[in-house]
């Protein structure tokens, strides 16, 4: 059993945190959004309507003479529609619309700038947990295939987007970040620094697990649980309490199971933490994945095991299951690199999944990199949409 500090420390990873927002950062993107749209709509002469994409997009021209001021100035600068083809300066757009634009080195505005406002997205995911999908046990709630066909995956899941923006065949990408719940500094930055399209793991230690799965879940993000698993040096890596070994009985695998199962409910699916012993098991990883099946999961392996059965176990038993292409944070070349490398698996096959931690800079790169997702015609899915039980290739993308 590992000490107390152990139990709720990130699981190898940093307790330090960027401080905390003033003013949630999940509020900035909806008031810029519909700040820059209301000043690009009257700039136009267009009627304002509400916005149906994930960014807005303004651009700014060069200064152009301002418009005769009116005859009985208001109290507070009004939105004015302006003659067809007047161009605003950059001033006037930033004051009606209340996007301030930071140029470089203090400059006045360039030739042409494009702000880009993402949108905040308010799908809302159901309700968690569905009492058609527990199933009781002495540990809790367990997951399970409702009466009447509905699996977990599918009910807890993100709601399916259409980006008018996207072309259809658009490149995917999924990226899982893991280690959440264990720090509540890094579990409120991710919610509030990453879009709600990417996917949370948590871990099943942590005093305020519950919270925290459901904070992030009503901000829009669908999560798995990370079930951890026997490394190659056990013990002398411990993934914590009720890891899965390879040297335990059938029975002592299955009751640790329940045990991590019941930490929280509204997870669609289950994730390796370490496990490259146990995955690599036959004998003992097997029953475990085809439970895991069988309640109605998704199963990810997490790509840093290369003897891992998982994609080879997951398609003998039908169990919608993927394996990610990379983990983020873990190359010696850097995140960025690594993020080069996914878009680029992305286009060669059309999906790419990845992995992160909850790591101060992990979290900063990703939620930069979604940002421009969507400008480089990428498009920016939860796991849900990557591992479906409609979807059996995915255990053979030529990984």
């Amino acid at each position: 059993m590992m000490p107390d500090d152990d139990l709720h420390k990130p699981l190898g990873l940093d307790r330090k945190a960027p401080p905390r927002w003033g003013l949630s950062s999940l509020a900035w993107p909806a008031i810029l959004a519909a700040a820059a749209l209301a000043g690009f709509t009257v700039w136009h002469g267009v009627p304002t309507a509400a916005p149906d994409e994930s960014q807005a997009t303004a651009a700014i021209g060069q200064e152009a003479p301002a418009a005769a001021p009116p005859s009985v100035p208001p109290a507070k600068p009004a939105l004015q529609a302006r003659p067809s083809g007047l161009v605003q300066s950059a001033a006037e757009v930033e004051m009606e619309s209340g996007v301030k634009v930071i140029r470089g080195n203090g400059g006045t505005a360039p030739d042409a700038m494009i702000i880009e406002v993402p949108q905040a997205h308010s799908l809302a995911l159901a309700a968690a947990p569905d009492p058609r999908l527990v199933e009781m046990c002495r540990y809790g709630g367990l997951p399970r295939i409702g009466a009447d066909g509905a699996r977990p995956a599918d009910v807890y899941a993100r709601p399916a987007e259409v980006n008018a923006a996207l072309k259809a065949d658009a490149p995917r990408i999924a990226i899982v970040v893991g280690g959440l719940g264990l720090s509540r500094r890094m579990t409120d930055a991710a919610i509030a620094d990453l879009p709600a399209a990417v996917t949370f793991a948590f871990a099943p230690y942590g005093r305020e697990l519950i919270a925290n799965v459901a904070a992030a879940r009503a901000n829009g993000h669908e999560v798995i649980l990370q079930a951890p698993m026997e490394p190659i040096d056990y013990p002398q890596t411990d993934p914590g309490p009720h890891v899965l070994l390879s040297g335990a009985t059938l029975a002592q695998n299955t009751d640790n199971l329940h045990w991590l199962m019941s930490r929280f409910p509204g997870y669609i699916g289950i994730a390796n933490f370490l496990g490259a012993k146990f995955t690599a098991d036959l004998a003992s990883f097997a029953p475990v994945l085809q439970e895991i099946g069988e309640r109605g999961l998704i199963y990810l392996d997490d790509g840093t095991s290369p003897q891992s059965l998982a994609l080879t176990l997951a398609a003998q038993d039908n169990v919608p299951a993927a394996k990610a292409d990379l983990v983020l944070d873990a190359t010696p070349d850097g995140i960025d690199a690594a993020l080069v490398r996914l878009e680029a698996i992305a286009r060669d096959k059309g999906l790419a999944i990845a992995m992160a931690s909850a790591l101060p800079d992990s979290l900063a790169k990703i939620s930069r990199f979604a940002r421009v997702a969507q400008s480089r015609g990428l498009a920016l899915i939860p796991l849900s949409a990557a591992i479906g039980k409609d979807t059996p290739s995915l255990v053979d993308r030529g990984q």
